[in-house]
């Protein structure tokens, strides 16, 4: 989506609407990331930021993985914000961003240590959290931008 002021006016941004938004995308990258870790312990028996013996909930880094996805998902939403008040063609620097944190983030399990499983799983998962942010916050950003009108 290109925004582009009409002649005479200017675009207003639902402030309110697009952070209720990323509030809304924040709960559900935390909820990928518990589902994606409850799948590949539970089902996959893949140990995702914890040892085997922590059982298929892990222990408190799998909570402090799923608050650390939705703060991320709050960053991304301050981060568009600031791109649609300042930026021509807000939305396509963002997804640029996003596409490349979300890549970055794929990948960064790669350069730890741990089981090859544990990597996959791991860069499974952000790559979902990833996608959910960037389609999620584009569309709340669609729907908090109007142009303006003239004579308004």
């Amino acid at each position: 989506m290109t925004v582009q002021p009409t002649q005479g006016g200017a675009n207003t941004i639902a402030a309110g609407r697009l952070w209720a938004g990323g509030a809304a995308t924040a709960v559900v990258a935390a909820l990928i990331a518990l589902v994606g870790i409850l799948l590949a312990r539970g089902v996959f028996g893949v140990p995702v930021l914890a040892p085997k013996g922590e059982g298929t909930w892990g222990d408190a880094d799998t909570a402090k993985y799923a608050f650390y996805c939705a703060l991320g998902a709050l960053v991304a939403t301050g981060l568009l914000h600031l791109l649609l008040i300042s930026t021509p063609r807000p939305l396509k620097f963002f997804r640029w961003i996003i596409g490349l944190a979300t890549v970055a983030a794929a990948l960064a399990p790669f350069v730890a240590n741990g089981t090859t499983s544990s990597k996959i799983a791991t860069g499974v998962i952000n790559l979902a959290v990833g996608i959910a942010i960037g389609t999620l916050l584009s569309g709340a950003a669609r729907a908090a931008v109007r142009a303006g009108r003239a004579g308004r």
